[in-house]
């Protein structure tokens, strides 16, 4: 008997590329149970699928930065600084990336490659070890979700959140819709999504000296004349992180959806402030928030 969940949940994530960088996802989670038919007469009960699987999920890689710990571009290294604390440093083709998190802030994959096929074995493995014995296979089917126009990934951190949005380094997969004068211009949501292509958004106000940044001695021995360095204290511990500004844009703002849908209506109220302007901003799937100027 087989028992299916479609759109689960969504995961919100960054994961390191070696040749795109740091890049911010979502993925849609589908859930295909086979199993044998326990004493309610149920594969499994829906809430438990709804609540435990999704908690597990949501637990193992949402809102976290996934390792390709097999990637000889990564180097893992406990923090010399704060316990319980891991220096991350990432070198690929695009730009190199020196972090300091929280342990919790990362998930480790056993693979080169982050991908659907490596997320999907290191998920299932998780799950399989935390449901009932009647329960004998699992299908998760992870998808972007599809997306007739343009679109970017983007990589942040909120440090005013008391949830798991305050790493620094987790991402999105999102579209964007641009009016002009209550007409959508394509131009300028292409231009944006260009511009916002695998980037890192920070806040102006966590900038900090590279004197002050907490990052490994192997960062701090390699790092390039245009790195930029960010960092807040969270509930969760101390971030730091290390871009080159070939990746990375500085906003006047918190990172927040809100936020952001504003400060791209401000940007372009100053190139066309005869217009009215609005901006529909998505962060992942579903849901986001509008702008107007």
């Amino acid at each position: 008997m087989q028992l299916f969940v479609n759109d689960l949940t969504v995961i919100d994530f960054s994961y390191l590329c070696r040749q795109r960088g740091v890049v911010g996802e979502s993925w849609i989670v589908d859930v295909l149970l086979d199993g044998d038919l326990n004493d309610q007469s149920m594969v499994l009960d829906f809430g438990i699928v709804k609540k435990q699987i999704k908690a597990i999920i949501d637990d193992a890689v949402d809102h976290k930065l996934l390792l390709p710990t097999q990637d000889c571009a990564l180097r893992v290294t406990n923090s010399v600084y704060n316990e319980g604390h891991e220096f991350v440093d990432f070198e690929s083709e695009r730009a190199v990336f020196y972090l300091q998190s929280p342990a919790c802030a990362y998930a480790k994959i056993d693979t080169d490659e982050i991908a659907v096929e490596s997320v999907t074995k290191h998920l299932k493995e998780i799950i399989l070890e935390q449901l009932p014995t009647n329960v004998k296979n699992l299908v998760l089917t992870l998808r972007p979700e599809h997306i007739t126009s343009d679109y970017y990934h983007y990589t942040h951190g909120l440090k005013k959140h008391d949830g798991n949005c305050q790493r620094i380094a987790h991402g999105h997969r999102s579209t964007i819709q641009l009016f002009k004068d209550e007409r959508r211009d394509q131009g300028l949501e292409s231009y944006w999504c260009e511009r916002w292509r695998d980037i890192y958004i920070a806040t102006d106000s966590d900038e900090i000296a590279k004197e002050k940044a907490q990052l490994s001695e192997y960062a701090i021995e390699n790092l390039k004349p245009d790195h930029r360095f960010f960092s807040y204290m969270a509930p969760q511990g101390r971030f730091d992180i290390a871009v080159q500004e070939c990746v990375l844009e500085v906003v006047d703002c918190d990172s927040t959806v809100e936020l952001l849908a504003d400060y791209i209506a401000r940007q372009l109220k100053a190139q066309h402030p005869e217009h009215q302007l609005k901006v529909v901003a998505y962060e992942g799937v579903g849901k986001g928030a509008i702008a107007s100027v």
